[in-house]
């Protein structure tokens, strides 16, 4: 029991060390004979849920294609290129404004062979590239090696046809021990030294994925909220409630059967949610937020909805569904009239719930998450039935429920500007894939200026709908909402000449798309070594921000484009830092590729980039982008890490504890 116990311990201890570690994709390697004088190597690969490796062939500027590589190649010959196989997903990425194809759950690659004749040998490693949400992996390598001995083709004649470039220089020296963590690396300073346990001590940055149910959660309720402020519901709910009262002289009995129609109403919604992703399925909703046609079709309907909305016709389901319903909730008792009652709602309200629902639904499929339209639904259906309980509850407050009126038509109007508002966003994507540019970030700020404005003016009484009353006063709620309409037509203003506009970065067009800009206000690596950059803070006693990052990496733009431009981190990291940026994914060749020993596992480095990605492994424990970690300049961590979360004021202070931390020391 106690060597148990004790293995347990070693056990959690060595997973504590390295949790930063992520290994989302497992490959196997096997040869398979072809023919007499072909043969084919096979990587296939297991990959966990929310991460894609990258397929082949993506082209220069964007994420980490997977190619063959060899280091020995010996009776034997490349016959063609490294082959994807299986279901790829393909997709146009915003941030990178290219067409890129991944492989989810698994993939394959196949590379074939013809034999020359004799014995045959080849050394080499698949290398690709691995994301997720919110991190990618280095450039990660999967060696392989093979010999055996076959009849074939002469060399001569297949000699014809050229082979990739063969890396035959000498094997080098293996660094470190097998005997646990790496302690001797690449440089011959103490700079490299682990730091994993002191910077596992500070913590760990909460992620912002870590609140992303919390978030479609909320979005769903707010959208419940609405809902419940249009002229579809909310003189429905003194109706209802009353009825619940007057049906049974027993007032318990009546709470509970408002209680039954509220839950009823929580059921119905969240199965449809849930009928959303068994539908579709996860990995399809998430496919269509890049899909270019479905989101012109997405603008569209948003588009139809805020037409709606504005009073140009009213959407409605046929009124011999509801009426079906309402007859036969009229014939049965107990749970079930209840519940048909609360779906007869549903129908009756759709003119009105239906465009927040299609919205609310669009914008959380696309998330990826399995069970992100359900929590969505949830939140949504909580908020729409959380009244009628309220209520019943306590009915002397629907003495003081306010009375339907125009309010409720200011609504839904204000809500078609924002769908409007929205439909460009996805517009904005088809726009990027086509290459048509008609939506350029100027273009896209424009249009959104404009909104805004018009609904600020509407709010003001300034503009009129089908369905407005004709009455001008402005209510103060009314009045400081278009206030706050106007002041951020305003603000977007400034983003027609380049300003980077924070609030709006995750909808507008990427920054590449503005044709004229002024703001120059960027943060630049001085290093992108790590010994000549740490050299530097020695010698003018500063403290260093290491980023480590990749050419590849969507998440590491998204953060310099986002969080980097903010002025005050900007200015910290350009005036009391020393920034050194790492790329993991540097394909720049070593003078000599250079063996490791890594807990055990024998690794080679043959690029600039592998020096990095290894650095970031055996000093830090971590291997996913971003990473950014602040040290003193002796290589010690002011900080604990951070990695992909855009909130600025988080940033600031991840910043400045560090410089705090440095100057105590």
């Amino acid at each position: 029991m106690k060597k148990i116990l004790f293995s347990l311990i070693v056990s959690f201890l060595a997973f504590a060390a390295y949790a930063q570690i992520q290994e989302p994709v497992k490959f196997k390697t096997e040869l398979k004979n072809v023919s007499a004088t072909e043969v084919e190597i096979v990587f296939t690969a297991s990959i966990e849920q929310g991460w894609h490796v990258y397929s082949t062939d993506l082209g220069d500027g964007g994420p980490i294609s997977a190619t063959f590589n060899t280091d020995k190649l010996t009776g034997a010959q490349l016959d063609g290129k490294l082959r994807p196989v299986g279901k790829e997903i393909a997709s146009f990425d915003k941030l990178f404004e290219m067409d890129v194809r991944y492989f989810e759950h698994t993939a394959q690659f196949v590379q074939k062979l013809k034999l020359t004749g004799g014995d045959y040998q080849v050394t080499g490693y698949l290398e690709y590239g691995a994301c997720n949400d919110e991190n990618c992996l280095p450039p990660t390598q999967v060696e392989f090696s093979f010999s055996g001995k076959a009849e074939g083709t002469s060399a001569s004649v297949l000699a014809e046809t050229p082979a990739e470039k063969v890396d035959t220089a000498a094997a080098p020296a293996v660094i470190g021990s097998a005997d646990g963590p790496t302690s001797v690396v690449v440089s011959d300073n103490d700079l490299w030294s682990p730091v994993i346990d002191e910077l596992n001590a500070l913590g760990e940055t909460t992620s912002q994925e870590d609140m992303s149910w919390l978030y479609i959660f909320i979005t769903g309720f707010v959208g419940g909220l609405l809902a419940l402020f249009t002229p579809c519901v909310w003189p429905i709910i003194p109706m209802t409630v009353s009825f619940f009262l007057k049906r049974s002289k027993d007032k318990k009995k009546g709470i509970r059967d408002a209680w039954t129609y509220g839950a009823s109403i929580v059921v119905i919604y969240v199965t449809l949610g849930l009928a959303i992703t068994a539908i579709f399925g996860a990995n399809a909703l998430n496919a269509l937020s890049t899909n270019a046609i479905f989101n012109i079709f997405f603008c569209l309907m948003l588009v139809v909805f805020a037409a709606s909305f504005f009073g140009a016709f009213e959407i409605t389901l046929p009124s011999k569904w509801s009426n079906a319903v309402d007859s036969k909730a009229e014939a049965t008792t107990g749970l079930l009239s209840i519940f048909l009652m609360a779906f007869t709602l549903s129908l009756v309200s759709f003119s009105c719930t239906g465009p927040i629902i299609g919205f609310l639904l669009v914008q959380v499929s696309t998330t990826g998450n399995v069970i992100a339209p359900a929590v969505g639904m949830l939140g949504f259906a909580i908020a729409l039935a959380l009244p009628f309980t309220l209520f019943a509850l306590f009915p002397s407050w629907l003495k003081s429920m306010p009375k339907s009126g125009g309010w409720m038509n200011v609504i839904k109007v204000t809500l078609g500007f924002l769908e409007l508002a929205f439909a460009l966003k996805f517009l904005s994507v088809a726009d990027l894939a086509y290459g048509w540019r008609i939506l350029d970030r100027e273009t896209f700020l424009a249009l959104w200026i404009v909104l805004f404005a018009l609904l600020g003016f509407y709010l003001l009484g300034k503009i009129k709908f089908p369905h407005d009353d004709d009455d001008t006063k402005v209510s103060v709620p009314r009045f400081f909402l278009a206030l706050a309409s106007l002041a951020f037509a305003v603000y977007m203003v400034p983003g027609l000449w380049g300003a980077p506009l924070k609030a709006v970065s995750a909808f507008a067009p990427p920054m590449q798309t503005q044709d004229f800009n002024l703001y120059n206000n960027e943060v630049h690596a001085k290093f992108d070594d790590y010994d000549a950059g740490m050299k530097y803070a020695r010698e003018h006693g500063k403290p260093v921000m290491l980023d480590f990052t990749g050419y590849g990496c969507v998440n590491c733009r998204k953060m310099e484009l986002a969080v980097w431009t903010d002025m005050k981190v900007a200015d910290l990291i350009n005036n009391d830092y020393v920034l050194i940026t790492l790329y993991v994914d540097n394909k720049t060749r070593l003078p000599e590729p250079v063996k490791v020993m890594e807990n055990g596992t024998e690794r080679t480095l043959r690029t600039v980039g592998d020096k990095w990605s290894y650095l970031q492994r055996v000093k830090f424990g971590a291997n996913a982008q971003p990473f950014y970690v602040l040290i003193d300049n002796e290589g010690k961590p002011l900080n604990k890490s951070y990695s992909y979360d855009e909130d600025i004021d988080k940033y600031v202070d991840f910043l400045q504890t560090g410089l705090d931390n440095y100057k105590k020391k």
